[in-house]
């Protein structure tokens, strides 16, 4: 990149320029994506090789408390896009407001998905129990730690509520809801 580029405002992202938020949330959000979705296609072959073991474990999920998360879950994305046009019209406190609202609905999820799988260790369901349930608690488990980092991102860049800030934690924030409007019929609803 020459000494022109850098002046003209030129930083070498390319494509990841016109995003909101800083470039590499999204080098971190497109990785991710891609692990959870091998993640998801390796869940989708086991259930085709599987159908009547991954019947057997689905029917014991409890797929009201899922769908009350995934409720739970689009509501704190709305209340982070809340946030970002809070920020982008330079109100920091109401920004930060919304921010606190997505973390509180985030832990709310935290706890409803720790409640869900005490359920299933009760029935004697683990990590070893089949493949179904090995799938189920690596992804699903996989996606809680996602949702605890972003509460960690969302608190982080509360802090200033920049623009910029607001925008990066809001882009993490909304590829973990992405994630769970796509795991929770794979996992939960659909059947074979």
């Amino acid at each position: 990149m020459s000494t022109t580029d850098c002046e003209q405002g030129e930083t070498g992202w390319g494509i990841l320029e016109g995003l909101p938020g800083d470039p590499m949330i999204w080098v971190l959000i497109f990785s991710e994506l891609a692990a959870f979705g091998l993640f998801l296609g390796a869940f989708v072959v086991a259930r085709a090789i599987h159908p009547a073991m991954f019947a057997a474990g689905q029917a014991t999920l409890d797929s009201h408390l899922a769908g009350l998360n995934t409720l739970v879950l689009v509501t704190s994305g709305w209340a982070a896009a809340r946030a970002t046009a809070a920020a982008r019209a330079s109100r920091r406190q109401a920004a930060r407001g919304w921010l606190f609202a997505a973390m509180a609905l985030g832990a709310f999820f935290i706890a409803t998905k720790l409640f869900e799988y005490a359920g299933e260790i009760v029935l004697g369901n683990g990590l070893e129990t089949s493949p179904f349930f090995t799938l189920y608690f690596l992804l699903t488990g996989f996606h809680l730690m996602h949702v605890c980092l972003g509460i960690v991102i969302l608190a982080l860049v509360s802090r200033s509520a920049s623009v910029t800030g607001v925008e990066t934690g809001a882009a993490f924030w909304h590829m973990v809801d992405l994630l769970w409007i796509v795991m929770f019929p794979i996992i939960y609803l659909v059947q074979q």
